[in-house]
This record gives C-alpha cells, sequence and structure tokens, in this order.
C-alpha cells in the first residue's frame, strides 16, 4: 500500500516556508492505520520488544496500537510536570531554546527491550532525548519506529547506532 497517498502536505504552517506532513488523513482512514501499524508490529515482532515508548501526543497515537497488537505495555514521555509520580527527566534543544521530557521512574526494568514510536523524524531531538531517558532506566532501544521521516532534517545522524523503520521518506 502507497501510505504516502495519505499524507496531506500543508504548505506556509506553522510557519511561512513549512511544507508540513499532516498524518491525521492516515489516521482518518482505517485500512490504512491498520496497515501502517501492522507494519510497524511486524518490525517490532522481530526485535522482541517487550515495551513501547512513545513522546506525546503522537508517538502515543502511533505507539499504543502497537503495544497492543504486540500485547506488552506502552509508557509514556511527557513533557516536565505532566506525569503524576517520580519521573526522570531530560532536557534537550529545540529550535528556539530548551524543553523538558520526562517518564516515570519505575516505567522501564532493566535489560526491557524497547520499541520507541512516533509519527515523524524531523531532526531527532525528541527522540534522542526519548532513548536517554529509556537508557537511564536500563532500558535496551531495540528500535525506532516512524511513520515519516523528512529526510533533508538528517535527524537520523542524530540517531545513528539505532536501529530504525520509517515507512515513508519525504
Amino acid at each position: 500500500m502507497d501510505l504516502t497517498q495519505y499524507i496531506e502536505i500543508v504548505k506556509d504552517y506553522p510557519k511561512p516556508g513549512i511544507s508540513f506532513k499532516d498524518i491525521t488523513p492516515l489516521m482518518n482512514n482505517g485500512e490504512a492505520y491498520k496497515y501502517a501499524t501492522d507494519q510497524i508490529v511486524e518490525y517490532a515482532k522481530e526485535k522482541e520488544i517487550e515495551l513501547v515508548v512513545g513522546p506525546e501526543a503522537r508517538g502515543f497515537i502511533i505507539g499504543c496500537p502497537v503495544a497492543y497488537s504486540l500485547g506488552v505495555g506502552f509508557a509514556p514521555v511527557r513533557k516536565e510536570g505532566k506525569l503524576p509520580r517520580e519521573t526522570v527527566k531530560v532536557s534537550y534543544g529545540l529550535e528556539y531554546g530548551k524543553d523538558v521530557l520526562t517518564i516515570h521512574k519505575d516505567a522501564i526494568k532493566p535489560g526491557q527491550r524497547v520499541l520507541i514510536t512516533d509519527d515523524l523524524l524531523a531532526t531527532g531531538g525528541t527522540i534522542d532525548a526519548t532513548i536517554q531517558l529509556v537508557e537511564s532506566l536500563g532500558g535496551v532501544v531495540a528500535g525506532i519506529a516512524f511513520l515519516v521521516e523528512l529526510s533533508e532534517l538528517e535527524g537520523r545522524k542524530k540517531l545513528k547506532g539505532h536501529d530504525m523503520l520509517t515507512l515513508m521518506t519525504f
């Protein structure tokens, strides 16, 4: 299935010069969403995944159905102050400033094989921070899966050394 036909490109959003890759048409189509999810599930099975982790909010949209299909848990990565129990955190750079991501301190068991999911790989900053969180708790990042990769932003370079699946490249 050609998933690119379910991605709508929105010019000049969120600011002039940006061509936003909108995944909502893919999510609105049950057949396409299931196909994309199933592709990630097959990848995860090969990696013997024990837990899926995804950063808010679209990492949840990708990761939760994958975790459900695999019969494993899902651990959310959220911005600081959004998780109710004790967390570990990492600060990471954004285009204009810094942000902080957190995960519950007990979300990952040492040695647990983790799949990190998100909708889109751009510069790699969010996923690099998520990898740091997983590894700080002793988790093993066995794979990373995205619906879309924006190759011109070279996020793959930041994630070098990690096995990755991307379903579409723009």
